[in-house]
């Protein structure tokens, strides 16, 4: 109880004597200090929210239109319709104090009218998405609507001062609803090669019964929604999918992610530990000051920066309906987790962030400390890993009051959660094995060793490999990517360890000791810890990963193919999924609605009837190389159709979510919605974005880039993939599944998709050889073909002699050109430079940026 003591401030007594005070003069400056940073963090905030709210205009355009008001007033020159006369006759007086006053009321007015009108214009430019449906290739050219659009959105985005993180929040447009009878179409559209004819009769009858019927009373009521609230979805999926699950997070909810396997900064634990906390700490404060760069694509169209706000300090608070999440405003703290034993971990002194080696000291006095954990206190997150309805029971019984409840808000308030495990994540390129159990420590670890309600918890291993657990409600997993690359990157420039692999720096005071949190977990808090523990064990268990590295090849060859990345691996996973299932499935792929305000993620259909048509065609040998290669460029195009329609707000499975919800509410049931919430996603598909950051140039740091991360299957008898495309001749593959599956194999699926990679690579060889055949037998016959043209020149002088050249120039039969859509060759023509989702549409934006530059 020695910290308890020494945290007392002050204390006062009455006694027969008088009054006795003491107090803690360095705690007081403690408390002191923590007041000045809270107002100076308001005052910051306040700042940057007025800065936001007069974005793309420079705050200091308002002292510039006062200037310009008052010199106009003093001037002489009458303002439009005398109004700052008017304002004078308002005023007390018309001094020289109160004219000045009525120009700056003047000046006020009409910059407000500027600055909004300059927001709102550019808020119904961004409504504009005809920009991502335009195509690419050889003889086509930007329409001039994009064209100026394009220039237009420049114009108006390149203020006079840098955009903060939440600069473009005021101008995105509210994510549209689509029409009823747009999405019944394809929704029917997408599942026609799933079933056969007499299932898609019946399902079609429900969806015609649907329209015609409940749908248009939903709609209306979804359509006020969408007048009304910033998103029409967001909330709801958060409440509804998330929160109100109550499954265990661990597997069914919480995701992970792999470290920069390529490299290997340090062997250090501690060091390694202390550089990876420092640069988080480094990324809460951009966020805090707003000084983090928003994400732009082609650094013009802005996404959505509503999920950053909630990184850092947040945590997922069990209910016994519903959870809630909970975003601290400010801590000055972390919890580490090491063997069994929680520490409460200051990192602040002295009004600043501690250095990486003051940092270092501290987790070396953890790694050092050899106390005993209190009873039940090593198994303890084994609750948060659990059934949620069970850990807020125990959470209201045990932690309500007293020493655990005083430990669990430290847990809860910090700002996230280190755990330093006792045991090596390996990787060698010659036992995959190593990489696969890297993964499953991360995913699960020990199912009690990550604190999984925070919304991240960072692992280290002994021999200095890092990963991290994510929880998934407040975010999605494109913002905890873009914090997972700022701290490769980051540390990797940096270059902040000396030769013996620890910290560079020399520490200008000795750093405050991590306090040991106290626990006081009865017989019945222990038994409750148990059970929890015995239902994470059997999901841990049954969890089957496979994490295939792909060396063969990688973004270059399809480049070269002059195909999507990913729809090339899309289809990929659909060929392999169809031998390995001998069937279709209703197939999941995440795409991100971020283009709109508090936009999160929209569903991508990618096992549509074109797909199938190819699989078929991959599988029958009857069909030659070309036509193969034909219905694969129209499965790619309706693949990238798709995705463009799910970034645009027009996607299937969002809008019927909300639909559904709306139903539950007026409570009717629709048959229809409830066959299409049933139907199981056994193929989930999601790829990890990078390159969200311009830090760090992947061309001169190649290994540079994390090996991705994973989640697990969303359907018990189904897969869960999520891949990276993690440079020109590499792909990592994270493929889950569950054991207790018949039907699944994780090792099995793995080989299927490295058949489908390599097939797909000789079908694009075979189909260039051919080609090159036919362009050899082209130029071999051109000799000919030159001999019979100067005859015919010849013939045509002497028959037109005396003529005038202009006549006999014209008078030959012309022949036309084939366009590039009778071409075998017209493939899709995206995503030239990064991988990510985020540069789907890059490509499709350069020859426009070039315009754009040359204006």
């Amino acid at each position: 109880m020695a910290e308890a003591h020494s945290a007392v401030a002050f204390s006062f007594a009455i006694t027969h004597e008088g009054w006795d005070v003491n107090f803690d003069r360095e705690v007081l400056n403690l408390v002191w200090s923590s007041g000045v940073r809270s107002w100076k963090k308001r005052l910051a905030r306040f700042k940057n929210s007025v800065k936001n709210g007069v974005y793309p205009a420079p705050l200091q355009s308002l002292w510039a239109m006062v200037a310009i008001i008052t010199s106009l007033h003093f001037a002489g020159f009458k303002m439009p319709y005398s109004l700052t006369d008017k304002i004078l006759t308002l005023l007390p007086g018309k001094t020289l104090e109160w004219q000045f006053t009525a120009c700056t009321i003047m000046a006020i007015v009409i910059w407000l009218t500027v600055i909004y009108t300059l927001r709102y214009t550019l808020k119904l430019l961004l409504m504009y998405k005809g920009w991502m449906y335009e195509q690419r290739g050889k003889n086509r050219q930007v329409s001039l609507k994009t064209k100026l659009w394009l220039l237009a959105v420049k114009i108006l985005s390149s203020g006079g001062n840098k955009p903060l993180l939440y600069s473009y929040q005021g101008s995105l447009p509210r994510l549209p609803l689509p029409p009823v009878e747009e999405t019944m179409k394809r929704y029917l559209r997408s599942v026609r090669p799933l079933y056969d004819d007499e299932k898609y009769t019946k399902v079609e009858k429900l969806a015609e019964e649907f329209q015609s019927g409940i749908a248009t009373k939903l709609q209306r009521y979804l359509v006020l929604k969408s007048w009304w609230s910033s998103n029409y979805v967001s909330d709801w999926w958060e409440e509804y999918v998330y929160l109100r699950g109550r499954s265990p997070l661990i597997v069914n909810s919480n995701f992970y992610g792999i470290d920069a396997i390529l490299m290997s900064p340090t062997q250090s634990q501690a060091a390694r530990a202390a550089m990876i906390i420092h640069t988080c700490l480094q990324y809460r404060r951009l966020i805090e000051r707003q000084e983090l760069e928003p994400i732009l694509i082609q650094g013009l169209v802005p996404l959505c920066s509503w999920q950053y706000e909630r990184v850092f300090n947040t945590t997922r608070v069990p209910g016994v309906e519903t959870d809630k999440i909970v975003h601290y405003n400010d801590t000055k703290h972390i919890v580490v987790y090491h063997k069994g034993r929680y520490f409460k971990v200051y990192i602040y002194h002295q009004n600043r962030i501690l250095h990486p080696c003051e940092i270092e000291i501290q987790m070396q006095m953890i790694l050092e400390d050899t106390s005993a954990p209190a009873a039940g206190e090593e198994r303890l997150a084994a609750l948060t890993a659990g059934e949620r309805t069970a850990w807020a029971n125990a959470r209201t019984e045990f932690f309500f009051k007293g020493t655990n409840r005083q430990s669990l808000d430290a847990v809860e308030k910090a700002a996230f959660v280190v755990a330093l495990d006792d045991i090596p994540y390996e990787f060698d390129e010659n036992d995959p094995s190593k990489l696969d159990q890297y993964g499953k420590i991360l995913l699960c670890g020990k199912g009690y060793d990550r604190w999984f309600d925070k919304s991240f918890t960072l692992c280290f291993s002994t021999n200095g490999r890092i990963g991290f657990n994510a929880e998934h409600s407040w975010a999605d997993a494109a913002v905890m990517s873009h914090l997972w690359e700022f701290i490769i990157s980051e540390e990797t420039m940096s270059a902040g360890y000396g030769p013996d692999g620890h910290t560079l720096g020399t520490p200008e005071f000795n750093p405050p000791k991590p306090v040991r949190l106290q626990w006081e977990l009865n017989a019945s808090c222990q038994s409750a810890i148990e059970r929890s523990y015995q239902v994470v064990q059997g999901l841990c268990n049954d969890i089957d990963l496979r994490i295939f590295m792909h060396t063969a090849y990688g973004k270059g060859l399809m480049k070269e193919c002059r195909v999507s990345p990913d729809a090339y691996i899309q289809m990929a996973l659909q060929l392999a999924y169809f031998r390995d299932a001998g069937k279709f499935s209703l197939t999941y792929e995440a795409s991100m609605t971020r283009l709109y305000r508090e936009g999160r993620t929209e569903t991508v259909r990618p096992c549509t009837i074109e797909s199938a048509k190819w699989v078929r065609a991959m599988e029958d040998k009857n069909v030659t190389t070309e036509q193969r290669i034909k219905l694969l460029n129209d499965a790619c195009l309706q693949h990238q159709r798709g995705y463009q329609d799910a970034m645009c707000g027009k996607g299937i499975d969002r809008h019927l979510f909300c639909l559904y919800v709306v139903s539950k509410y007026l409570e009717v049931d629709s048959p229809f919605l409830k066959e299409v919430l049933s139907e199981p996603w056994r193929l989930s598909t999601s790829q990890t974005p990078h390159g969200q950051t311009s830090r760090l140039d992947l061309k001169k740091h190649p290994k540079c880039i994390s090996a991705g991360g994973g989640f697990g299957p969303v359907a018990d008898d189904g897969y869960g993939v999520s891949y990276i495309i993690a440079g020109e001749d590499l792909l990592f593959f994270h493929i889950s599944s569950k054991k207790s599956s018949p039907v699944t194999d994780s090792s099995r699926f793995a080989l299927a998709v490295e058949k489908a990679l390599d097939d797909l690579k000789n079908l694009f060889a075979d189909w260039k050889r051919i080609q090159n055949q036919k362009k050899h037998s082209a130029n071999a016959s051109k000799p000919e073909v030159a001999n019979s043209n100067n005859s015919h020149t010849k013939k045509l002088e002497s028959n037109h002699v005396g003529s005038k050249p202009e006549e006999v120039l014209s008078r030959p039969n012309e022949q036309k050109i084939p366009n590039g859509k009778d071409c075998q060759s017209s493939f899709l023509d995206s995503e030239s430079g990064k991988s990510d989702k985020l540069s789907r549409f890059d490509s499709e934006l350069l020859e426009t940026k070039q315009f754009i530059n040359k204006v």
